[in-house]
């Protein structure tokens, strides 16, 4: 956890014109933020606990002075995919924002490949501009950015993601208030010794239709198959990310 949130402001310098027909995005100003959201608990997964989030927020500009808002969903630890808040930091600021500052775009379609040409990974980085641009495109057109993206329905459903837990009976209470508050679905974090009891409390204390899934953020191997041929009889949703990530036996 850093000490201070952070600020960043990348401005473009000059425009570029070689896009041919009607300009409808130029982007003229990223700005980045840092925010730390501090936890209304503990989330503890198997690979450790946090107590506060850092968050890079961005906001866009475009060169009519609108402005839109977008995340970067990177972790603070590169614990995921390999990349992390202070790596999409980076890859903002020295290869994505280039890119798209002070270029013109016919379609915010047409930014995803020019920040896929010659430069691979840091994909978090790139897709918080490139939403970014999906939202002003919106904003331009006076409709939702959901409706700009083919939605149709006006809400969605939501489901929340419960962390290891002291005891099995502490996770059922999580999980009954859980369901007593809509959530509609209950994704519960799982390690070696925290699943299988953890588990099986929340499905009987809930019944067979409740929607239950195990998370174990590649906590596991194959000589550990029989806890997971276990929670696979508990009638789950899913299991996600058993084993690790490059796994493929």
């Amino acid at each position: 956890m850093r000490d201070e949130p952070r600020k960043t402001n990348l401005v473009a310098n000059v425009y570029n014109t070689e896009s041919s027909g009607q300009v409808t995005l130029r982007l003229q100003r990223i700005t980045i933020r840092e925010l730390q959201l501090p936890l209304k608990e503990p989330f503890r997964i198997s690979s450790g606990a946090q107590t506060a989030r850092r968050i890079a927020l961005l906001e866009l500009e475009d060169a009519d002075g609108a402005s839109v808002w977008s995340e970067c969903v990177a972790p603070e630890e590169p614990n995921y995919n390999g990349e992390a808040i202070d790596t999409a930091w980076l890859a903002i600021m020295q290869w994505v924002s280039p890119r798209v500052l002070g270029r013109s775009f016919e379609s915010p379609a047409e930014v995803f490949p020019a920040l896929q040409h010659n430069f691979r990974g840091h994909l978090m980085a790139k897709a918080a501009v490139e939403m970014g641009m999906w939202a002003l495109d919106a904003l331009h057109q006076g409709i939702s950015l959901a409706c700009r993206l083919g939605g149709t329905r006006n809400t969605v459903e939501v489901g929340i993601s419960l962390g290891i837990q002291s005891s099995p009976a502490a996770l059922v209470e999580g999980a009954r208030r859980s369901i007593e508050e809509g959530y509609r679905k209950v994704k519960i974090k799982i390690e070696p010794g925290s699943d299988v009891d953890y588990v099986r409390a929340v499905r009987s204390a809930l019944g067979p239709d409740a929607p239950l899934m195990a998370d174990a953020n590649n906590a596991y191997t194959l000589d550990d198959i029989e806890p997971l041929l276990q929670l696979d009889e508990l009638g789950l949703m899913m299991i996600e990310q058993p084993l690790a990530w490059d796994d493929l036996r």
